[in-house]
């Protein structure tokens, strides 16, 4: 066994060295390496004995493996020496035509030099040949040169006759036999200047019928619009000229770039100046739109696009349908006439950008580019968009001058919207001192027009700027809420400068009750204008900063505008106030039932007010009726004798809080504010209490429930009474300011505002805290 493990490590050894073709510097470690690679080999085919049995058959693979690897070094090396030998033998027979080719020059060149002299010799055949060649052309063209003026002639009478495709004929071949002649004398070695020139002035006349011919088709391009629908055939010879010039004007420049000669007026380029003319023939077209001016017709705008885009629509559909089956397929006319007419379109908007134009422009010109131009009452009209797609063009305004465009407008816009707001507000201010009353709506509420007025100019140019885009509506729209900010300020300041000027005679204006209400309610048609406006135009109904100054500002209004109501209500009661709790009050007056009648009079108009104002107004003049008499009490105009005219007064006290009451239940049902009434009857328990000992018990009652009240009120209700003594005065304020609670914020005050006059002569004590 150990003599067989050691025949196959030797002969995997030899299988391996045999299959090295390194060098011989590394060949003995390259044996080692392979030595070591056997024997790791040999190692794992026999880690088990029960592979000994297949030694044999690992070494007949091996001699396999061995057999297989020579056969393909056999036939590399063979393929390596076959190739060496073709290479060897194309490089040998290379070097025989290099050589062969390098005889045949030597004889050229050898032929080239004893042929100088012969050509030499045969200049004057040559001569012979170039003038036999100018006598042939001049022969050829013989008819011609003779009947140029004739040929002339003929061919200016079929311009006139519009046979241009006869007269082109005609010039065609005067301008051949004019160019054979210059090309044969341009060839002669002379190229004498005198016979060229001879030519050229006896052929003069030919450049002119060209430039003639020239004209008249530029004329009948220039009315291609109107000539194809009459008789296309016009236009289709002038296209058919056109195009035999062009292919003439190829071979001139080709023959040019062979012989160096070029024929006079070539190129004459008469497609390139066609497309100049319809070029032009198309502005014209847009320029001739306009046909009035601003100052005749407001609306010259306006007509002028309209008229613009009913002309381009009407000719692009004849391009279309007629005009294209004049050209070559290869003119793509549609396309071109389509890209001529935007390109005119887009420099006139440009040019009417450019001029001073008014907000009502500003907008007419953006609303007809960005809207009217692109869909399909214009260039998107389907048989149109067909042929051509819109949204290749370049933009008929530059996005630049737009967003210039829309600034004026806005700067125009603000201007304008100032003054008019302003004289809205004047002719409004000129109502009010009408005698007539003011207008009811269909609930029979005072109104003026101003806010229809208003949201009336608003809407409209809302309604402008929607045609442009969103992101300018909504410009726009703040733009007019920040304006009825300032707006409404001065809303404000007029009408408490038409309260000034009712003060200083109360009988004028006749109907001042009536149009302050209407501004009262002018300011809630306001809101109910400004939600609609944003419901209608605004994605977002976030509240704005201009929001909120508006809602403040007509709250003040509003405000502001009871409270002038209201001191016209009390102007008139001023004198019945001044009766109450005095001597004549107490042996018997009507001044409360003449206060109820007239509060109740004043407030049949104020029935006119809307909801929310009405209510709040109610609740404020019950308040102010309240306080009015409660400060009668403070100002102490009486003090009661004995205590039968304390109860009596009491007694009339209490009957006058609960004609109050009844008052102010009647004008406002669904307000429930008898405890101001109460503060009143509270009073009156005060002077009705008989026994002095037990002021103190009530005096805190009437403390608890109106914690604003202060020591000169109590000291004044002590001194109305008239048998408080200094003593317990003194302990009621003492015992009053150990047990008095704080003033909850959420009380609505009575007694707050109330001064009680000759406070410093009452020797209290401090005011309590």
């Amino acid at each position: 066994m150990q003599r067989a493990i050691i025949s196959l490590e030797v002969e995997a050894v030899s299988v391996a060295t045999e299959n090295l073709t390194q060098p011989a510097v590394v060949m003995e470690e390259t044996d080692r390496e392979a030595f070591a690679t056997s024997v790791q080999r040999v190692a794992g085919m026999l880690q088990r004995p029960d592979q000994l049995d297949k030694v044999e058959q690992y070494r007949r693979r091996e001699a396999r493996k061995k057999a297989s690897v020579e056969a393909r070094l056999k036939a590399a090396i063979q393929s390596q020496l076959d190739g060496v030998r073709t290479g060897l033998c194309q490089l040998h027979n290379a070097l025989e035509d290099v050589k062969d080719i390098q005889s045949s020059l030597a004889d050229v060149s050898k032929d080239w030099r004893q042929s100088i002299n012969t050509i030499e010799n045969l200049r004057e055949v040559k001569d012979a040949v170039v003038q036999h060649s100018q006598l042939a052309s001049a022969v050829e063209n013989l008819k011609n040169i003779f009947s140029v003026p004739e040929i002339v002639q003929e061919a200016r009478e079929l311009i006139e006759q519009g046979e241009l495709l006869q007269a082109h004929r005609k010039l065609m071949d005067l301008e051949c036999s004019r160019d054979d002649l210059m090309y044969e004398q341009y060839r002669m070695d002379s190229r004498s200047a005198h016979d060229t020139g001879l030519i050229r002035g006896y052929f003069g006349d030919v450049q002119r019928l060209s430039e003639e011919l020239a004209k008249q088709l530029w004329v009948v391009l220039q009315r291609s619009l109107v000539t194809v629908r009459r008789d296309p055939t016009v236009l289709v010879s002038a296209v058919r000229v056109i195009e035999r010039e062009e292919r003439t004007d190829r071979r001139a420049l080709d023959r040019q770039r062979q012989t160096g000669f070029l024929p006079p007026g070539r190129p004459k380029r008469w497609k390139e100046r066609m497309f100049q003319v319809l070029e032009g023939t198309v502005s014209a077209r847009i320029e001739g739109s306009q046909s009035d001016t601003r100052e005749s017709d407001r609306m010259w705008l306006v007509r002028l696009l309209e008229v613009a885009r009913r002309n381009v629509l009407d000719d692009l559909v004849v391009v279309r349908h007629l005009m294209v089956q004049c050209f070559p397929p290869h003119y793509d006319t549609f396309r071109v006439f389509f890209h001529l007419y935007h390109r005119a379109l887009s420099a006139r908007v440009q040019e009417l950008a450019a001029d001073d134009l008014e907000a009502n422009e500003i907008v007419s010109l953006l609303t007809w580019v960005l809207h009217t131009y692109d869909p399909q009452e214009m260039m998107g009209h389907p048989e149109l968009s067909a042929e051509c797609d819109i949204n290749q063009l370049e933009p008929l305004l530059p996005e630049e001058v737009v967003d210039e465009l829309l600034s004026k407008y806005i700067q125009t816009f603000t201007s304008n919207i100032t003054g008019w707001l302003r004289k809205a507000l004047e002719t409004d201010r000129k109502d009010w001192y009408k005698d007539t009353e003011p207008e009811a709506d269909q609930d029979g509420y005072y109104q003026t027009t101003l806010p229809a007025i208003v949201f009336q100019m608003f809407e409209q140019n809302l309604q402008v700027a929607v045609q442009i885009n969103e992101t300018f509506k909504d410009q726009v729209l703040q733009l007019c809420l920040k304006q009825m900010t300032s707006f409404l300020h001065r809303y404000r300041e007029e009408a408490a400068a038409y309260k000034e000027d009712h003060l200083r005679d109360r009988q004028l204006p006749q109907c001042y009750v009536q149009y302050m209400i209407a501004i009262i309610n002018n300011c809630q048609t306001f809101k109910e204008s400004i939600s609609s406006l944003k419901r209608k135009y605004s994605h977002s109904m976030e509240p704005t900063a201009n929001d909120a100054a508006i809602e403040k500002t007509l709250s003040e209004v509003a405000k502001d505008g009871c409270q002038f109501l209201l001191d016209e209500v009390f102007l008139d009661l001023e004198h019945h106030l001044s009766e109450l709790l005095t001597r004549k009050w107490i042996t018997g007056s009507h001044a409360v039932e003449t206060i109820c009648v007239t509060v109740e009079d004043y407030f049949s108009d104020f029935s006119r007010i809307k909801k929310p104002f009405n209510v709040e107004m109610t609740s404020e003049a019950h308040r102010r009726v309240v306080v009015e008499y409660v400060k009668a009490v403070m100002q102490k105009r009486i003090s009661f004798r004995n205590a039968d005219e304390r109860r009596e007064g009491a007694d009339r006290m209490i009957r006058e809080a609960q004609q109050f009451k009844l008052l102010f239940r009647k004008l406002s049902p669904d307000e429930d504010k008898e405890w101001l009434c109460d503060s009143i009857t509270g009073m009156a328990e005060v002077f009705k209490l008989t026994d002095p000992t037990l002021l103190y018990l009530e005096v805190s009652t009437l403390v608890s429930k109106y914690p604003d009240i202060r020591e000169e009120h109590i000291a004044a209700l002590l001194a109305v009474r008239g048998d408080a003594s200094r003593d317990m005065r003194q302990m009621i304020f003492e015992t009053l300011n150990q047990n008095r609670s704080p003033f909850p914020a959420s009380t609505p005050p009575i007694f707050k505002d109330i001064t009680v006059p000759s406070l410093a002569s009452m020797a209290v004590p401090k005011l309590l805290k």
